[in-house]
Order: structure tokens, then C-alpha cells, then sequence
């Protein structure tokens, strides 16, 4: 998420009651989580084992539990709960805003696009031109909609991200500040959730179909001309390139990667990245060929004990 106008270190220093290493006047243009930092973006880091990733990342300031050299031209936010400034940040510059109306004011709907009864759409929300959005869809503030897109009934668009911090007195929620984006020409079944990104965007790359009762994480990133069955459920943080097909039920863990023109069948389990161009299936995943191979081979194994 990038600031409307840029800070200084003393500025959110000031904001979140901490001590900092740098420059009072360090500019800093905006707050975002590890995978999608850039120069001029803070960070957060509040375990050693990820210290040395946040320092060398792009992001040019860091909010961090311990004092510690701070990398030339960067500055740091020494902080006693870095999960909790950080989430102090990103509502302080995108608080919530209740919507009076079932159609915000901000809203802007592009021509030729129908909106059906108990529509939901929120504050600052983008919508192309002729789009279909069929009854009881809600999209939350700020999510973009490309043009000639279609949304199928009950389907959710913007919801927070699923994303906990485990405390002594229970779990504590980062806030989500991101959008969800969705490009030209994407048609999304009815009851689908896909999440905003907790401060980046979550994708869905232009020509993509999606079936119905699909989920997508945070910070999902989806190429185009993609497919994705019923009951498919793409973890956070996930990159699935262009033309990847994901039959019904499959399930991913979150930050990997899915190559190009990849094909998932039915039912596996994507436990880790894959190239493109092949087929898998299983759990845990392997290529399609070699995964019949190996239950023909068991099922050979058993039927031959069987008969000694």
C-alpha cells in the first residue's frame, strides 16, 4: 500500500511511539509485506530467523523487535511489538469506513454494466464497462473490476485476509489494506471468496474463467487465460502463470509457484512449486504419468501377495 503523500522516519516514528535509526527527513512512501516490498516501503520483522530477509529486502525501512545494524541507506522503527505498529500503520493511513448505501457514492461503474438486486459494492470501488454482477455480490471498498467481466451470485470479492498472529490471550489479527484487482474479460462463478491482499493485490489476470465455490487467498497472483474447476482452493501468497488449468478440488499451500500452462487434476495437493507445461495429480504432487505408474505398481504389489 502506498501513502497519498510520502512520510518522513520521524513522521511514523511519531505516529507509533518509537525510536528509530536514520534520518528524521528518510522518506517513506508506503507499507507492505515482505514478498512485495520496494524501495521506500516499510517492513515488518519480529523473529531472528527473518531478520536478515527484511533487512536485505527491497523495502528501505524496517520495523524490528531488536536494534541492530542498520544496512546502508535504510532506516529502522525499533519497536517492542512490530506486529501490532505495523498494523497501527496501515490503519492509521486506510481505516475502515462504514458504507451508508448499497452502492457507495465513490463508486465508479463503467457504461453498459448491470448491476442486479442486493448488490453490495463499497466505498472507492472501480467497475469497467459492460460487467454482469448478479444479485447478492458484495465488493468490498477499493476492489477493481476490469471490463466485460461477469459475477455469478454470492460470490464475495475483498474479504480479509486469513492471517493470524497466535498470543498468550488468543489471536490476533494483521489488517488487511490491499485490493483485490480483477482484469478484463474474467468470469467468476456464484459463492467464490477471493481475499484482498493484506497490503498488495490480489489478481485474477485477464480471459480467466472461474468455476463455482472457488477460494482465493491473499496476495494471489493469477495469470491469464486461466482455468479453475469447482472447489478449488488457492492458498495466500500463491503465483499461478498464465493458461494454468486447475481442475475440481484441488488445494494449494501458500507461496508457491505454478508454471505456465500447468495442469492439475482433480483432487491434488499442490505441496510445493511445479513447472509448467506438464500434468500433475496426487498428494503429494507429482507428474500425472508417474503418479499412475505408482499406483498401478502398488496395486501389482498387493494383488501378487494376495495370491502367494
Amino acid at each position: 500500500m502506498k501513502f497519498k503523500t510520502s512520510q518522513t522516519l520521524q513522521q511514523i516514528a511519531t505516529l507509533i511511539n518509537a525510536p528509530f535509526v536514520g534520518e528524521a527527513t528518510f522518506e517513506i512512501l508506503g507499507i507492505n509485506e515482505i514478498h512485495v516490498v520496494e524501495k521506500g516501503d516499510i517492513v515488518f520483522v519480529d523473529h531472528p530467523k527473518y531478520y536478515e530477509k527484511a533487512l536485505t529486502s527491497a523495502a528501505t525501512t524496517i520495523i524490528i523487535n531488536k536494534e541492530v545494524a542498520c544496512p546502508e541507506g535504510k532506516s529502522l522503527l525499533i519497536s517492542e511489538d512490530p506486529f501490532r505498529d505495523f498494523n497501527k500503520i496501515s490503519n492509521y493511513f486506510n481505516p475502515f469506513i462504514a458504507s451508508e448505501k448499497a452502492v457507495s457514492d465513490t463508486a465508479k461503474i463503467g457504461n453498459g454494466t448491470v448491476i442486479q438486486p442486493n448488490v453490495f459494492v463499497g466505498n472507492n470501488v472501480v467497475i469497467g464497462e459492460n460487467c454482469r454482477i448478479h444479485p447478492n455480490v458484495t465488493i468490498y471498498d477499493a476492489t477493481v473490476v476490469g471490463n466485460n467481466v461477469t459475477i455469478h451470485a454470492n460470490t464475495v470479492l475483498g474479504a480479509d485476509a486469513f492471517y493470524y498472529k497466535n498470543r498468550a490471550e488468543g489471536f490476533d489479527k494483521l489488517l488487511s489494506v490491499g485490493r483485490v484487482v480483477i482484469q478484463d474479460h474474467v468470469d467468476i462463478g456464484a459463492s467464490c471468496t477471493i481475499d484482498r491482499g493484506v497490503t498488495g493485490d490480489t489478481t485474477i489476470g485477464a480471459g480467466t474463467k472461474i468455476d463455482n465455490q472457488v477460494h482465493v487467498g491473499h496476495d494471489t497472483v493469477i495469470g491469464k487465460k486461466c482455468l479453475i474447476a469447482s472447489q478449488t482452493g488457492i492458498a495466500g501468497c500463491v503465483i499461478i502463470e498464465d493458461e494454468v488449468t486447475l481442475w475440481g478440488q484441488v488445494g494449494t499451500t501458500s507461496g508457491i509457484t505454478i508454471g505456465k500452462g500447468a495442469i492439475i487434476l482433480g483432487q491434488t495437493g499442490v505441496t510445493k512449486s511445479v513447472a509448467g507445461g506438464k500434468s500433475y495429480f496426487g498428494t503429494p504432487i507429482s507428474e500425472s504419468r508417474e503418479k499412475l505408474k505408482e499406483m498401478a505398481e502398488i496395486k501389482r504389489f498387493f494383488k501378487g501377495r494376495k495370491n502367494t
